[in-house]
């Protein structure tokens, strides 16, 4: 069965938990309980700020490195899920109740990928 990475998409100075309503906590927690129930989730975590991290480039046959924050950069991954399910309909699907759990003022975006799998032998 095919595995999926969803890439969870946020304006990180945007969303803070203490900006969450009474329920959230909870949603997420049945959402995941149920996810890992039916066998679709195979890990998941949120990330640290981007503050505390270090991007490397490669360019020019060198290695440069860069340490965060990245003020300029609006929308960062915040964090990740790994999945899998039968197909990409399947993985959409358990992406839009992932989403559905948020307070409508905060703005989170996912992205769901394929992971491409190695053959065999």
């Amino acid at each position: 069965m095919p595995r999926f990475l969803s890439l969870v998409r946020i304006e990180e100075n945007t969303i803070d938990m203490e900006s969450a309503d009474p329920g959230f906590e909870q949603r997420m927690g049945a959402l995941f309980e149920e996810i890992t129930k039916a066998g679709v989730m195979l890990d998941t975590a949120g990330l640290r700020p981007t503050a505390e991290s270090t991007r490397l480039t490669w360019s020019d046959g060198k290695v440069s490195y860069t340490d965060g924050p990245f003020t300029e950069t609006k929308e960062v991954i915040g964090g990740y899920a790994m999945m899998q399910c039968k197909d990409m309909a399947e993985a959409i699907e358990w992406g839009k109740r992932f989403l559905a759990v948020h307070p409508p003022q905060w703005k989170v975006g996912l992205e769901v990928r394929e992971v491409e799998e190695q053959p065999e032998g």
